[in-house]
């Protein structure tokens, strides 16, 4: 098991569990800040975690939802205090009501500091839980806080040892949530200020953001005003690999702009009925670059199958890999 220690201290009414792993530094914060490793730690093997939100900076949010072995389910919300990369980070951890994030008041909440630190062996992780009051401290314990960690923890070195599935030159990955939910992650090599500039300036987007060989951006209208609208198009190449297929477009709303690390859209084919979906994309620091994670909310089912068949992963793959080059 992980966990070294675990300390009450009922004075300072505060819990702190020490745990050593042997790999280092970077990749248990890789693992801590990435939402597709964390979530198959976070809760312990009977209470799996799925995570829909995952700011690491300050003034952020992480939304997750835990479900029971009879299926019942229990939603946590992390406000982000302070982040130290690579060194600690320190949040608000509480329950919600919904997968928005809205704070279940009834409960109590914490103030969870980590700190991560390189040993002779690999790396130590002090996770110190500071509650509200004594009555929080015992009731929080009561509920099984302290086991929970315990076996939540003894899933990480399972984690931290799958490098190939996490590795920083891993192709564009999308993992189905929900019936309607989808999420794209992918590594890229930049600053997170260079990332979230290549997708809001339009002189870059043009030379990146192309899908498979053969396209041409030629409308790039972006907003970054909650409430103002946005539109993209692309064209064949004539003579290229896409010659004579239709043109495309996009189009849709801000509905929240917070650089450089998360923004919110509506987006909807331009011509085509129904409603649009909603795409969260967010911005982590990691080793190796900047995680890029896409959240899409798809009205229905049928239309995120849909989508997916187009082959929309492995176009989203070529362009990345188009961005790197122009990043570098």
């Amino acid at each position: 098991m992980p966990i070294t220690s675990v300390t009450k201290d009922i004075e300072a009414v505060t819990m702190t569990v020490v745990a050593e792993f042997p790999a280092s530094v970077e990749r248990l914060w890789n693992a801590y800040t990435d939402p597709r490793q964390i979530e198959r730690f976070w809760g312990p093997p009977y209470w799996p975690a799925k995570f829909w939100r995952h700011d690491v900076t300050p003034g952020g949010r992480s939304i997750y939802t835990m479900t029971g072995p009879e299926g019942e389910e229990s939603t946590g919300y992390w406000e982000w205090v302070a982040v130290d990369p690579g060194k600690g980070f320190e949040v608000r951890d509480g329950f919600a009501i919904d997968t928005d994030g809205t704070p279940n008041t009834q409960m109590p909440s914490l103030r969870m500091v980590f700190t991560f630190e390189a040993t002779d062996a690999g790396s130590r992780l002090t996770t110190t839980s500071h509650f509200g009051s004594l009555e929080e401290l015992e009731q929080l314990i009561g509920m099984g806080m302290e086991d929970g960690m315990r076996a939540a923890m003894g899933q990480i070195d399972d984690v931290l040892a799958d490098l190939a599935s996490f590795a920083a030159d891993a192709a564009t990955e999308a993992q189905i949530l929900t019936d309607t939910k989808v999420r794209i992650a992918r590594v890229i090599r930049g600053t997170r200020e260079q990332v979230w500039a290549a997708h809001h300036e339009p002189e870059l987007m043009k030379q990146w953001l192309l899908g498979p060989d053969g396209w041409e951006m030629t409308e790039c209208e972006i907003s970054t005003v909650v409430g103002e609208r946005y539109t993209y198009s692309w064209v064949p190449v004539a003579g290229g690999p896409a010659d004579g297929q239709d043109a495309f477009g996009f189009e849709g709303e801000v509905l929240a702009n917070e650089p450089p690390y998360r923004s919110v859209t509506t987006e909807a084919m331009i011509g085509m009925p129904g409603e649009p979906s909603v795409n969260e994309l967010t911005f982590t620091e990691v080793e190796g670059g900047t995680l890029l994670t896409l959240v899409i909310t798809y009205p229905s089912k049928e239309v995120r199958d849909m989508v997916l068949a187009t082959g929309m992963t492995d176009g989203m793959e070529t362009s990345y890999a188009r961005l790197e080059a122009v990043l570098a």
